[in-house]
């Protein structure tokens, strides 16, 4: 069995999705910490001010973010060429039911969504969920899931999930990350990095799925007025001989840039980037590029989106 991209549907169909109910890469944020511990590494910053970052949500307080998806896949097989363009833009909201010092439960739900998608010559399909507009078949599977939680998800304040109930949704995530950002186990300082190790999965062209270990390298490049900035670079451990393994691979690694509100202690953005070739995914006459964006960022309480999205959530 030849690895294949996907059909152009299923493909732009999954990409949307994974943008909307990311769930974390294959294998659980608990899991993988409880396996091996976060890694701190100096990077040589003579400044000995350390900062403790650490999640600090409040019972019944609600976090809303918009998040938007651009993607671009080019794919080229034996001089056949191939173009698919995604657009997505999704409200998504955490719900706190409880909370403490220790952990905090939520649920992760998608309020409102606008997605569009186009492959090669077919026309362009679009959608939007504040229309009042019944879906396009393509985003069924979507619609069905806005306005209901994907999961209840209690983390503990570095991150790491406690527990977890999964009601829809995807467990891929595509590189978008998990759901709560991974934190250090003790304070750090300017420059300093920590590395939290997960697993994806891959195909390869017999029809075996491997395991791909890799970690995510965050480091806190600095912190003003209570706002830390970090970075945020995946690493591949398993070595990749395969070109279809690597196809599959570079869309779930994240890079990028977050902003942590340390004093609040939950996520104000992130903006990960995706600028990725490969040759011969397919075999010699084979190429393919993937250029995306996604950006998430935190939606003020009296923002005219937050409460729009408030009146709809009570009718």
């Amino acid at each position: 069995m030849s690895f294949r991209i996907p059909t152009k549907s299923r493909r732009l169909a999954l990409i949307g999705l994974t943008c909307l109910g990311s769930a974390g890469i294959v294998s659980s944020p608990s899991a993988v910490w409880s396996e091996e511990r976060s890694v701190l590494e100096t990077s040589g910053n003579e400044n000995n001010q350390t900062y403790t970052l650490k999640h600090s949500l409040q019972p019944q307080q609600t976090l809303r973010y918009k998040v938007t998806h651009i993607a671009k896949t080019k794919t080229r097989i034996n001089g056949s060429e191939e173009i698919a363009n995604v657009h997505t833009t999704s409200n998504r909201a955490w719900q706190v039911a409880d909370a403490s010092e220790k952990e905090m439960t939520f649920d992760h739900s998608i309020e409102s969504v606008a997605m569009t998608q186009q492959s090669g010559e077919a026309e362009e399909v679009r959608w939007d969920s504040t229309s009042g507009e019944d879906p396009p078949k393509i985003f069924s599977v979507v619609a069905s899931q806005i306005g209901t939680p994907l999961a209840t998800v209690t983390i503990n304040s570095q991150g790491q999930e406690v527990r977890r109930e999964d009601h829809a949704g995807t467990k891929s995530s595509l590189g978008m990350g998990s759901l709560a950002l991974a934190l250090p186990d003790k304070p750090i300082k300017i420059g300093e990095s920590w590395a939290v190790p997960s697993e994806i999965q891959a195909r390869t062209e017999d029809g075996f799925v491997k395991q791909i270990k890799i970690r995510q390298l965050y480091t806190l490049k600095k912190v003003k007025a209570g706002v830390a900035t970090l970075s945020v670079k995946s690493e591949t451990l398993t070595p990749i001989e395969e070109e279809s393994l690597r196809a599959q691979v570079i869309q779930q690694l994240s890079n990028g840039t977050l902003r942590f509100d340390v004093d609040n202690g939950y996520l104000l953005s992130k903006e990960l980037n995706w600028d990725e070739s490969v040759v011969g995914f397919q075999g010699p006459g084979s190429m393919m590029e993937y250029r995306a964006k996604m950006t998430e960022e935190l939606l003020p309480e009296d923002s005219p989106t937050s409460v729009a999205t408030k009146k709809d959530s009570k009718r």
